[in-house]
């Protein structure tokens, strides 16, 4: 039997249209949809299917995400008995990852990524948070500058390290936009500002975090399979870990990459969950072990199909 890890994307890997053809084809997608509408009393068909500017929005593009994620893993888990070594999210995907690992209920995590994306949208109103990704520039010389650069007064840190040569800052947006000719002089390909307002994994967050934990705490269970950590790249399989690792998650940089090549000898496999192929995109760059993406009917029968060969 080979050897598997269940990933989840973040945020970004949303688009109009992500999970119709499951809801189209499927029992439970339509069931789970109709539960998440419900919980949040938010209409989670037009939300997914139709053009709106809510998904764009933290608080809904969040749980939109989480929601798509588990539809598909729960259609796999359906068809396909497998229990995987580890489950590993990018960002957000850590409380997708969660739902798969048994730590949470799938509605649970759809009310509590909703508040994070609340909590996080308040955090960062009327601050001028932004984030940017940078191309083609090492880690060291991006930790140098950012730190010169607080040292100096602004307020920008590395968000997310998605393989190499790809990294995201977050801080205020006029600093980071006043750094992009200094990030090019540096060496980087690519300095763009992004359009966000809200400022993901850094100390601009620190109030959403004491916001956060209390919903952690009645919802989280106390024991599940292993989770990977954004923050720190090990497993966790308790519900204190799991206070303690996802609340630093809010202020603290996602090591992606660096989790992928913690773990990568320990499977033959990983099956990404969720709209698009975000991930399996970044791993081709970070891993020589392959990729499968669960994002329609189609895609699902066809890792099933790998999976029987």
């Amino acid at each position: 039997m080979k050897k598997i890890a269940f990933i989840f994307p973040g945020q970004g890997s949303q688009t109009i249209g992500m999970g119709k053809d499951f809801f189209e084809n499927s029992e439970i997608a339509k069931e789970m949809i109709s539960n998440a509408s419900a919980r949040l009393n938010v209409d989670f068909e037009k939300l997914l299917f139709e053009e709106n500017e809510n998904l764009g929005k933290t608080e809904f593009t969040q749980p939109a995400i989480l929601l798509v994620s588990s539809i598909a893993n729960a259609i796999f888990k359906e068809k396909c008995n497998i229990v995987p070594e580890f489950v590993l999210g990018h960002s957000l995907g850590e409380f997708s990852a969660l739902v798969a690992a048994g730590a949470i209920n799938y509605l649970d995590a759809i009310e509590l990524v909703h508040r994070r994306g609340l909590f996080m949208t308040e955090a960062c109103l009327g601050g001028g948070a932004g984030m940017m990704a940078l191309v083609g520039i090492d880690d060291d010389a991006v930790e140098k500058i950012c730190e010169e650069q607080r040292d100096a007064g602004k307020q920008v840190w590395p968000a997310n390290y998605n393989m190499d040569g790809q990294l995201v800052l977050a801080g205020i947006k006029a600093d980071l936009e006043s750094l992009v000719e200094v990030f090019k002089e540096a060496g980087a390909k690519r300095a763009i500002v992004l359009d966000m307002s809200v400022a993901s994994h850094c100390e601009l967050l620190t109030s959403a975090v004491e916001n956060l934990k209390p919903y952690l705490e009645e919802y989280l269970k106390d024991e599940f399979m292993p989770i990977i950590s954004n923050v720190s790249t090990e497993a966790y399989t308790t519900k204190d870990e799991a206070i303690e690792l996802l609340s630093a998650q809010l202020t603290s940089p996602v090591k992606y990459k660096q989790s992928i090549m913690a773990h990568e000898s320990k499977i033959d496999l990983f099956i990404e969950f969720g709209n698009g192929i975000v991930l399996k995109g970044l791993n081709r760059k970070i891993t020589k072990v392959p990729t499968l993406n669960v994002s329609d009917m189609k895609s699902l029968e066809s890792v099933i199909g790998e999976l029987n060969d």
